[in-house]
C-alpha cells in the first residue's frame, strides 16, 4: 500500500484524524528521506550538541531500571512493561519514554533507539532512530526546551490511572492524582504499595541535563 493511497482513502474519510493520521505519514516519509540523503544519521548526531552523556554505574542502573518498567515514574514504566509484554506501545508513550531516558536521565539516545528496535514489532531505522534524536535535540530539530514531564503526562493522557493500572498492577488500588504521584502518599500508606521510589528527581534531571548541554 502506498502512502500515496493511504493520504487519498484517509482524506476521503475526512475528519480531524484523518489530518492527523496524514501529517503522520509526512514524519515518516521525511525521516526516509533524511536517512537516505545522511545514511550516517542512523548512529551520529545529525546536529551534534556536545552532549556529555551520562555513563558509569549510576547511568547503567538508571537506564535498566527504565528498560524493566520500574523507574518510579507509573506512567514511563507502564509503556516501557507494555514494550517488553507487547512489543508496541502508543506513540504518547514512546515520546515520553524516550525524553525520560534522554533528558531527564541524561542516557545517549542511542541506547534507547537500540533498546526499542529489539522490541518493537513495527521497528523501522529511520523513523525509529530519527525520532529519538528529535527528542533528544539533535536530529533536524534541536529545541533544548522540549523536555516531558511525566507526571503533567500522565494526568493529562491517563487522567483515572486506567493505562497504569493495566500495566504497573502494584498501583491498581491508587486513584487519581496519586497514581501519577504515589511518592506524595502519607509514608503508612505509601508502604502498602511495592512500588519503587523514584531513580531522580524530576528537577534534579532537568538540571543535569542542562548542565551537560551547557545551558544557562
Amino acid at each position: 500500500l502506498s502512502p500515496v493511497e493511504a493520504v487519498h482513502r484517509a482524506r476521503a474519510a475526512g475528519g480531524a484524524g484523518a489530518e492527523a493520521f496524514v501529517r503522520q505519514l509526512c514524519w515518516r516519509d521525511f525521516h526516509h528521506q533524511v536517512l537516505a540523503a545522511r545514511p550516517a544519521s542512523a548512529g551520529a548526531d545529525y546536529r551534534g550538541r556536545q552532549d556529555r552523556w551520562r555513563s558509569g554505574k549510576a547511568a547503567e542502573e538508571e537506564t535498566e531500571a527504565w528498560k524493566e518498567g520500574r523507574t518510579g515514574y507509573p506512567v514511563v514504566d507502564a509503556a516501557m512493561r507494555q514494550l517488553r509484554e507487547e512489543g508496541w506501545m502508543h506513540n504518547r508513550g514512546r515520546l515520553l519514554t524516550a525524553s525520560f531516558l534522554a533528558k531527564t536521565l541524561y542516557v545517549d539516545w542511542r541506547i534507547g533507539a537500540r533498546h526499542f528496535l529489539e522490541l518493537l514489532v513495527d521497528g523501522d531505522l529511520a523513523n525509529n532512530q530519527l525520532n529519538w534524536q528529535w527528542v533528544a535535540g539533535t536530529g533536524t530539530d534541536t529545541r533544548p526546551n522540549r523536555v516531558l514531564n511525566p507526571v503533567r503526562q500522565g494526568l493529562r493522557y491517563d487522567p483515572e490511572g486506567r493505562y497504569v493500572h493495566r500495566w504497573v498492577p502494584e498501583l491498581a488500588g491508587l486513584g487519581a492524582p496519586h497514581v501519577h504521584e504515589p511518592w506524595r502518599l502519607p509514608p503508612e500508606e505509601r508502604g502498602r504499595y511495592d512500588y519503587p521510589e523514584p531513580v531522580v528527581q524530576l528537577a534534579d534531571g532537568l538540571d543535569r541535563f542542562k548542565r551537560g548541554r551547557g545551558i544557562e
